[in-house]
Formats: C-alpha cells, sequence, structure tokens
C-alpha cells in the first residue's frame, strides 16, 4: 500500500496519523485502515482522547485518489469506494471518545470530511478549503452531512457549489470548521497538546455521554452515508467524470 496510518498513544493521548506520497489523498485501502484505527483506538483502555492528523507541511488531505477513481468499472465498485469515506465518518462519530483534529495545510473534498467530522479541529492559516466533487461531475454527497452539520447549510452550499475556489482558513474558522487557526505549525501543536492533555485527565464516562449529545440525531448516518455513497459511485462512471479527472491529472 502506498502512505500509512499509524497510531500511537503516549499518556492517554491516541495520535492517528495518515499519510500518502499524493498530497495525503485517500485510497480505499487507507480509508479502510483509518475507519479500523480510530475504532481499535475508541476501545482501548488506554486511550481516554484521540488525535487525528496527517504526515507533511502544507497539505493535509487532497481527498479521493483520482488513480481509484479512473479505476473503477462499476456501480459495485463505485459504492464500495466511496463507502470508504462513511465508513470512516461513522467511525469517528460513534467512538466513544473525543477526536481532535490538526489541520496543517489544504484540504480538499475527503479532507474537508475529515476536519469536519472531528469532534474539535485546530488548523493553522495554510489550512484552506475546497470542495472540488461538482468539478469531476459527482458532488460531495457522503462528507455532505458531516460538513453541513458544522458549517450549516449556507456554508455548505458555498463550498459546493462554487467547486473551484478556494475558502481560507480564516472563511472555515468563521462558519465553524475549525474551532481556532494559528499563524503557525508550532502554535497549532501547543493549543493541540494542551486540549488534548486535558481531556485525558477528564472523566472518560462524561466524555462519552457528552459526545452522544453533540452527535444527536445522526443515529441513521449508517445508513445514510451508504445511500449517498451508491449516488458518488453512480456518478462517477460518467464519460465527463473520467475527462474531468484526466483533466486534473494533467
Amino acid at each position: 500500500m502506498d502512505g500509512f496510518v499509524n497510531a500511537e498513544v503516549v499518556d492517554g493521548i491516541c495520535t492517528v496519523t495518515f499519510s500518502h506520497p499524493a498530497s495525503n489523498s485517500l485510497p480505499g485501502e487507507i480509508l479502510a485502515k483509518l475507519a479500523k484505527t480510530i475504532h481499535s483506538a475508541g476501545v482501548d483502555l488506554d486511550t481516554r482522547v484521540i488525535v487525528l492528523q496527517s504526515s507533511g507541511e502544507r497539505a493535509f488531505c487532497a481527498g479521493a485518489s483520482f488513480d481509484e477513481l479512473l479505476a473503477l468499472k462499476n456501480e459495485t465498485e463505485g459504492l464500495e469506494f466511496f463507502s470508504g469515506f462513511a465508513n470512516v465518518i461513522n467511525a469517528i462519530r460513534t467512538c466513544p471518545k473525543f477526536i481532535i483534529g490538526r489541520v496543517q495545510g489544504k484540504a480538499v473534498g475527503g479532507g474537508v470530511g475529515l476536519a469536519a467530522a472531528v469532534d474539535h479541529c485546530f488548523a493553522t492559516q495554510h489550512a484552506s478549503v475546497k470542495l472540488s466533487e461538482l468539478a469531476i461531475g459527482i458532488g460531495p454527497f457522503v462528507v455532505g452531512p458531516a460538513i453541513e452539520r458544522k458549517v450549516g447549510t449556507s456554508g455548505f452550499s458555498q463550498l459546493s457549489i462554487d467547486a473551484t475556489s478556494w475558502k481560507a482558513a480564516s472563511w472555515a474558522a468563521q462558519y465553524g470548521l475549525y474551532a481556532e487557526v494559528f499563524e503557525s505549525t508550532e502554535e497549532m501543536d501547543v493549543a493541540v497538546h494542551r486540549l488534548a492533555t486535558q481531556l485525558a485527565s477528564s472523566s472518560p464516562e462524561a466524555m462519552k455521554e457528552l459526545k452522544k449529545v453533540l452527535w444527536k440525531g445522526t443515529d441513521d448516518w449508517d445508513n445514510k452515508l451508504k445511500a449517498l455513497a451508491q449516488i458518488s459511485g453512480r456518478l462517477i462512471l460518467g464519460d465527463f467524470s473520467k475527462e474531468a479527472i484526466n483533466s486534473f491529472k494533467k
């Protein structure tokens, strides 16, 4: 597998790191590993809080792997691939522990979905966001519920309709995607460590119950996100999508 997903537990803080040479894009194998790793951290007795991050400096996550999208041959394969994003979001949603996001750079598509799905997200000034799905003939269907939950219908509409424009990290903070934006990675890491340490010493039962309250109304997401994955899996097979992706790659 190109790239990796690692998990390390220190003093009750489980740091989950994902990486891929193509700007931390998310092929199916990494999505599956992410979902499994988050689930494992959620049931690990030594873990009190989780930090989700990617490797590198200026790219948090480039979203879906273009190579893998081009390789999809039928709707079954399309459903399986986009269900990978659904599984990660649902793993975050159902994890009984709070997950802190650390976004050091740009986030596209599924990367924005990850930033929206975590329970609390810090970012740097370089962490601009874009939902480019419409530009390749699909839409941000699977990640949409998580993003709309954070930024509201107005913010989600702006991102999803203007699929070729970047929104600055300050915009994302204004709409609630990021809790705070920092000038440097070093300053962000201080804040991430401070909150993670604080939560690691908090009551696990209280945090578990609070997370249930914060995610109220999402019990149907297992089926809802799979249905949305089916839409993406069908649309990505069209000629428009294939031509658009090849143009992006060039």
